[in-house]
């Protein structure tokens, strides 16, 4: 999905938008009657074709229930559009509003341009804790403040080349850290003259959806402390992570030759891309990576991402996460508002339709375990991670995403070898980490 590529880039702007003049949002109001006659303004990032129309069939779907809403849609909105429209408040500002960018919750709840969802929810229902998994509430609310709701998740796990296992020996995916370095270097044929024909996983944090916080994910790391204060320092996983991709850099020839090897790789999002050339036989990766694999020339299938040697009994892990859904607090609808919200969030028939139409995984408890949903079994692993008690996505934090681009550009430092200190380097990002959230709350 092209998405996934567009809003990384807009966290920032988004970041800084929010912490700029925002602590006094408009004032909307929740005290429309939403039986009467209205007409809501929706905006939301999509803007492939296909989600285009999954888009507007919901909203079809939805106006057949409440013909007394009439749904305005706006596509292809980038947080920093919506962002300014509720800064600025007044009719032309949207009253429902989606994000692709999980980062920014804390920023959405904390400046109160989202209003918090708990007292609609209190008044109609749903009953949150049983019909959303926990790990998505807790990407869609900051300290309490429940002021998104997931619409549809994102689970990352490991792509696999069959038939290049079957070549190597190799019986099934690699449940441990040490099992993916073993059989990444057995993936792994080198050229004549050195360079790469194939390299069994490629952990360099610069590919694809490579972002280190995804692999991470699965030590369950703790990024910051009861206090809010940044703890990675402190972390032993820190060490045994960064010390992971090391050894699994180095097996497979070192970050030079891997990383001139990357930079030969097509686009992503293209019929080039270093998976479905063959140029990586394991691959991390989102379950709507399946649509783009249909005309691979080998047998593929799909797995949860390898474990630390030492936790094997949390193996079906993962990293989620997702769309975002709230409304507007410069909303004079809210209470219409929050009838499309509660519909497109938690209507199971809704979630399960949406979720087919887009390739991404239902973010409630009854439409991951829906007879319903798409049966193809690559797409089953990730429902499976999605589902596992031990998953686990970012925390929110005040700032939005800035803690996870300080996180990446410390990764970068270390695969290259520039960080020749861990401990000295990790103490050092947890100050950075802290200053710039100490500066967001000023």
């Amino acid at each position: 999905m092209a998405r996934k590529l567009s809003f990384l880039a807009s966290v920032l702007s988004a970041g800084a938008l929010l912490l700029s003049g925002c602590a006094h949002p408009s004032t909307g109001s929740a005290k429309d009657d939403p039986t009467k006659p209205v007409t809501l303004k929706f905006w939301h990032g999509w803007s492939e074709k296909n989600e285009v129309k999954a888009i507007d069939d919901s909203i079809a779907r939805f106006e057949r229930l409440r013909p007394n809403i009439t749904v305005k849609v706006t596509g292809n909105i980038t947080d920093e559009t919506v962002n300014q429209a509720l800064r600025a408040g007044g009719g032309d500002a949207p009253d429902v509003v989606s994000s692709f960018t999980t980062d920014n919750v804390g920023q959405y709840c904390s400046s109160g341009m989202w209003v918090n969802l708990d007292p609609f929810m209190k008044k109609t229902g749903p009953d949150k804790a049983k019909v959303f998994p926990r790990t998505l509430l807790d990407y869609t609310s900051y300290r309490g403040d429940q002021c998104a709701l997931p619409l549809l998740a994102d689970a990352f796990g490991m792509y696999y080349n069959k038939d290049a296992f079957r070549e190597a020996g190799i019986t099934r995916p690699p449940r441990t850290m040490s099992e993916l370095k073993r059989d990444a270097v057995k993936l792994t044929k080198r050229t004549r003259n050195g360079g790469y024909e194939r390299v069994g996983f490629m952990p360099n944090f610069r590919l694809y959806q490579n972002s280190p916080d995804r692999l991470f994910a699965q030590w369950d790391p703790t990024y910051f402390a009861k206090d809010g204060t940044a703890r990675l320092a402190k972390e032993k996983a820190a060490e045994d992570f960064y010390a992971t991709t090391r050894e699994l850099i180095q097996s497979q020839g070192g970050y030079g030759p891997l990383e001139t090897f990357r930079t030969s790789f097509g686009d992503e999002m293209s019929s080039q891309n270093a998976f479905l050339t063959g140029k990586l036989a394991m691959h991390l990766d989102g379950e709507w990576r399946g649509l783009s694999m249909k005309g691979a020339k080998f047998d593929w299938g799909t797995a949860p991402l390898p474990v630390p040697d030492d936790r094997p009994e949390t193996y079906g892990r993962g990293y989620l996460t997702g769309t975002v859904i709230g409304i507007a607090h410069s909303s004079t609808h809210q209470n219409a508002a929050w009838e499309l919200v509660r519909f497109l969030t938690a209507d199971t028939d809704q979630v399960v339709a949406f979720a087919n139409a887009i390739h991404n995984v239902p973010s409630t408890k009854a439409a991951l375990t829906s007879p319903k949903l798409d049966s193809e079994p690559t797409f089953r692993a990730f429902l499976d991670i999605a589902r596992n008690r031990y998953s686990t996505a970012m925390p929110p934090s005040i700032n939005g995403g800035q803690y996870v681009s300080s996180l990446k550009d410390f990764s970068y430092g270390v695969e290259a070898g520039r960080v020749h200190d861990l401990d000295t380097g990790l103490r050092e990002l947890d100050d950075e980490i802290d200053a710039d959230n100490l500066q967001a709350q000023q």
